[in-house]
């Protein structure tokens, strides 16, 4: 099929910058970016494109639709990636929506080249570095990979509200970061949509940028306007009928369904699209109570993946509008965009300009002609919602323009409406004051990820969605009631949702259902008595009984079957009290479990035993692949050398002993992995004195051993006391340093330590801790640490290592050992420290100040998809031998 004139010309610009794309619907969006990407991409193998195409649109039933149609194209192509094969060469398609994770395998291979689509909560939250349906430890690593090599694609802005703004301004912020010289890869913005307007990417912080994204836009030529599906007519008129009045509504979509033709080439079928869910359940009731004898559908956003997958082969497809069929769609904002079908009739509330534009394209969409009915339901405050009263008082005026002139709302109607309206005119039809801006200050604080005492962290949901419409994520769960005198029952620790089981709720709407209505006198903070619901607690790795102030948008609630709230045939239904249908769904991966709590060795369980040496090697091998392959030189030399050293913190004796059984290694000091059923269950790591390490952190043991390293041979060096020592002398603090007297020497690995310089030290130790995701900006003791009953004067651990522990001596290499190194905890303390210099917050600022956020997190993900593809590893160990269990 030849492409059309858009397409190629987008295609033949072979400069990746960002860019403006206002397309209407039915010219081929999807498959005009998408091949344009392709060919700079994969085929033409150009460096400069990103790897990552990160598809984001406003609502799931787009995302599943655009995942169709790009993995069609790509079949086509033969470059379908499966995940049983072998990735190069391959694209891989994934999908981010509805409150769930898609697994770890979406982020494993940031060398290879991959197609993500997403809702914007989905896709934004993880730009913000608190993804949403996430594991907390996932988060840095998908905002590494979606902050660097990666071309956004933001489809159907106008449906974006403040998400737009948030795109824009992440944007402005990663092109400072460019110019500045922090970032390692590009990160570029496609802003798409039949409506968009330029100014609204336009903000104090993005002024610089702005004429550099919207010059040249992307857009239909005058020739394209005159001909083809340009031309469609589509006859407009206007009613009012009250909103409370839903049967006469009804009514008037059953006449309109009627006057019809019925025997079109696609078929007879009315599209009637309301402002609110809830306008759409009683059409659709009120249509049923009429008689309507023709095939009546349902489609709204509060469903579950499970009841929609359906529904594009049953009816919101292009193969479901054939002749003979005889339908009525009754659906809300979700059939806006992305949707593949030609309505003869489309009914539909009046609704914002850009709102109405995008509707009218769902009508004679493959040609011929159709009628439109645009009913105004009331425009004050009280009916306006979701909209304002303004958005309707200007889209009134322009339907009624129209109304008078043309009676015509087709292609080539709204274009030369639009040609002729003043500045003001087209402000008042196009207005965006997004309520939040999001500042770099603010991007920058939500690079920490460590959760307060009680698990909370910062609220993000104001920067993607505005309203009511920033949703929980609900799965109902058969769980028994209580017994008289037991245990409340809860759900298995090891239950996650899948996809399909996931209900996107307004969270608002879900306090209200699961806690009864709040008012200024009467506070309902826990749930009804009549409600059994839970939500996931990180750091006790258990679902804690669901309270009001737990239910904030990106949670995924479990709720009891019994407790009621969702019909297949409406689904979500606050007042539905029967009991709901359940889902089943696969136990969690290890790294998904691993991900989820906050100690676990999940990822540790492996088919045989292997030593620290042999994975560190294998994973070292792996990450200089991986990252000389994406970074310049030194940034790739790092990136190797912290795998090399990630899991020496695994020889502290804490770890060692969850591997209870060890087979032929009862000696040894240095196992990193072990097959499933040796270890203890639950890990209590008690260290070699006995005690009880709860939350222990291998990756911070490895991390304090690069101090170790420098306190031996060098502490005088530019990363630890080399600045400071003389001063601190002076001032008391400490005598001069000296290094180790026993004679040792450096080992390879040690000397290539000893040989970074302070902030390559600093980002060293940097990736070395946060391989995992769990320790990464702050050192501070966690809520287990708090539990530790001090037996002497050494302190409270810190994520279970304590001041003094000693690692011993073990080898990174099969060959040398490493010798016996002392823990200090000195970096964790505030201000400079007489033992290890500045403090780990300074280090940490300093790198994010140096580097900036996304390319710190696109390093830690280069490394964090080297460990967990050397833990899939199933190579034998050379270093143990049947025959021998001498330690290391």
């Amino acid at each position: 099929m030849k492409p059309r004139e858009w397409q190629a010309a987008l295609a033949r610009d072979e400069e990746p910058r960002s860019r403006v794309i206002r397309i209407p619907t039915g010219y081929g969006k999807t498959l005009g970016v998408l091949g344009a990407w392709l060919y700079h991409r994969v085929e033409r193998n150009d460096e400069r494109w990103p790897r990552r195409l990160v598809w984001t649109l406003p609502m799931r039933v787009l995302v599943e639709q655009t995942a169709d149609e790009v993995r069609r194209c790509l079949e086509r192509l033969q470059l379908l990636w499966q995940p049983d094969e072998d990735h190069q060469g391959k694209v891989g398609v994934h999908l981010l929506m509805g409150g769930a994770d898609p697994g770890g395998e979406w982020n494993l291979y940031p060398e290879e080249s991959a197609v993500f689509i997403a809702t914007q909560d989905m896709a934004l939250s993880r730009a913000l570095n608190r993804g949403y349906g996430a594991p907390r430890a996932r988060w840095p690593m998908e905002f590494g990979l979606l902050s660097h090599d990666a071309l956004w694609v933001l489809d159907e802005v106008q449906l974006m509200d403040v998400g737009l703004a948030t795109s824009a301004q992440l944007q402005a912020f990663c092109d400072d970061d460019a110019a500045a010289g922090r970032s390692l890869k590009p990160r570029l913005s496609w802003w798409m949509s039949a409506t968009l307007q330029p100014d609204w990417l336009k903000s104090v912080d993005t002024v610089n940028h702005h004429p550099m994204w919207t010059a040249s836009p992307t857009e239909l030529t005058a020739s394209a306007l005159g001909a083809g599906l340009a031309t469609i007519k589509k006859a407009l008129s206007i009613q009012q009928i009250e909103a409370i009045n839903h049967g006469a509504f009804a009514k008037v979509v059953k006449e309109a369904h009627e006057k019809a033709p019925a025997s079109g080439e696609h078929g007879r079928i009315t599209l009637v699209v309301c402002n609110t869910v809830d306008r759409a359940n009683r059409t659709y009731e009120a249509l049923e109570k009429l008689g309507v004898t023709t095939d009546l559908r349902l489609v709204h956003s509060r469903f579950r993946p499970r009841e929609r997958e359906g529904w594009k082969t049953a009816f919101l497809g292009r193969e479901a509008c054939k002749q003979g069929v005889d339908r009525i769609i009754v659906a809300t904002q979700v059939v806006e965009a992305g949707v593949d079908i030609s309505a003869t009739t489309l009914v539909t509330e009046l609704a914002p300009w850009s709102s109405l534009v995008q509707r009218f394209g769902r009508c004679a969409r493959y040609g011929g002609s159709g009628s439109v009915v645009v009913i105004d339901r009331g425009r004050d405050e009280k009916t306006a919602p979701p909209y304002s009263p303004e958005e309707l008082e200007a889209a009134q005026g322009a339907i009624d323009t129209l109304a008078a002139k043309v009676k015509d709302v087709g292609i080539a109607s709204i274009e030369d409406f639009e040609r002729e309206l003043t500045d003001g005119g087209r402000k008042e039809l196009y207005p965006y004051q997004p309520k939040q801006l999001l500042l770099r200050r603010e991007l920058e604080e939500l690079f920490n990820t460590t959760p307060d005492l009680t698990g909370a962290d910062i609220d993000v949901s104001s920067f993607i969605r505005s309203g009511e419409e920033r949703d929980v994520s609900v799965f109902w769960l058969e769980v028994p009631s209580a017994k008289k005198g037991e245990p409340i029952p809860r759900p298995s620790d090891r239950r996650r949702p899948s996809r399909e089981e996931l209900c996107g709720v307004p969270f608002l709407a879900a306090r209200d259902w699961l806690c009864g209505k709040e008012t200024k006198t009467k506070p309902a903070p826990r749930l009804l008595p009549s409600r059994r619901a839970w939500v996931w607690d990180w750091i006790e790795g258990k679902w804690e009984i669901a309270e009001r102030a737990a239910l904030i948008p990106g949670t995924v609630v479990c709720v009891a079957a019994d407790t009621g709230g969702y019909r297949e045939d409406r689904g979500f239904d606050a007042e539905s009290k029967s009991k709901v249908m359940t889902l089943d769904s696969p136990s969690p991966e290890a790294q998904d479990a691993a991900d989820d709590l906050e100690d676990t060795e999940a990822l540790s369980i492996t088919t045989a035993y292997k030593t620290i040496a042999t994975h560190n090697a294998e994973v070292g091998n792996l990450a200089a692949r991986i990252a000389a392959a994406l970074v310049p030189g030194r940034f790739a030399e790092l990136v190797e050398l912290a795998g090399r050293w990630h899991d020496l913190g695994k020889a502290h004796s804490a770890f060692q002993a969850v591997i209870e059984e060890r087979g032929a290694y009862q000696t040894r000091v240095d196992l990193a992995k072990a097959p499933d059923g040796t270890w203890q269950r639950p890990c209590r790591y008690r260290s070699k004195d006995g005690e009880e390490r709860r939350g222990f952190r291998h990756e911070l043991a490895s991390c304090l051993a690069l101090f170790a390293v420098l306190q031996r041979y060098e502490p005088t060096h530019a990363a630890l006391l080399g600045p400071w020592a003389e001063a601190l002398v002076l001032i008391g603090e400490g005598e001069a340093p000296v290094p180790a007297t026993d004679g040792s020497t450096p080992t390879e690995l040690e000397e290539r330590v000893l040989a970074c310089t302070a902030e390559e030290f600093d980002l060293l130790a940097y990736l070395v801790l946060s391989h995992h995701g769990k320790v990464r900006v702050a050192l501070h003791a966690g809520p287990k640490d708090q539990e530790y009953v001090a037996r002497d004067g050494r302190g409270l651990p810190i994520r279970g290592v304590r001041d003094g522990d000693i690692l011993p001596a073990v080898s990174l290499d099969g060959v040398s050992s490493l010798p016996e190194l002392s823990l200090t905890l000195a970096p964790a303390t505030l201000g400079l420290s007489s033992i290890t210099g500045r403090s780990w917050r300074d280090r940490t600022a300093a790198l994010l100040r140096a580097r900036g956020p996304g390319s710190l997190a696109y390093l830690e993900a280069l490394l964090i998809s080297a460990d967990r593809r050397g833990s899939k590893l199933k190579t034998s160990d050379p270093l143990l031998a049947e025959s021998s269990g001498d330690a290391s």
